[in-house]
């Protein structure tokens, strides 16, 4: 069982940044970072392939947020800016258990091993 574990979350202002960080304790395939709000769905943020080739930012999301991963430290970080009241949510790393077609990974279904979430709050 693979274990994740996100630490980075925090109170910050609207335009600052932050980075998250989910260090997992092996090396898994695919992964990725979902967010929910309070009363919402969880939502798709971002994903990176095994190798980092291939990384995917929700199309609302896209030149604020960004991907990467550290195998060699089998860490996943998501570096945040220009951040909005309306990212205020609950943020989850994820990791697959097997080769999954990255079309997919947009998806919660397809992910097998779930953080316990760190909460980022962004005030006005």
């Amino acid at each position: 069982q693979v274990q994740l574990r996100e630490s980075g979350g925090g109170l910050v202002q609207a335009g600052g940044s932050l980075r998250l960080t989910c260090v997992a304790s092996e090396c898994t395939f695919g992964m990725g970072w979902f967010r929910q709000a309070p009363g919402k769905e969880r939502e798709f943020v971002a994903t990176i392939s095994l190798v980092g080739s291939t990384a995917n930012e929700a199309e609302s999301l896209k030149g604020r947020f960004t991907i990467a991963r550290d195998n060699t430290k089998n860490t996943l970080y998501l570096q945040m800016k220009g951040l909005k009241t309306e990212d205020t949510a609950v943020y989850y790393c994820a990791a697959c258990a097997k080769v999954t077609d990255q079309a997919k990974l947009t998806s919660t279904s397809a992910y097998d091993y779930w953080g316990q979430g760190t909460q980022v709050t962004v005030s006005s």
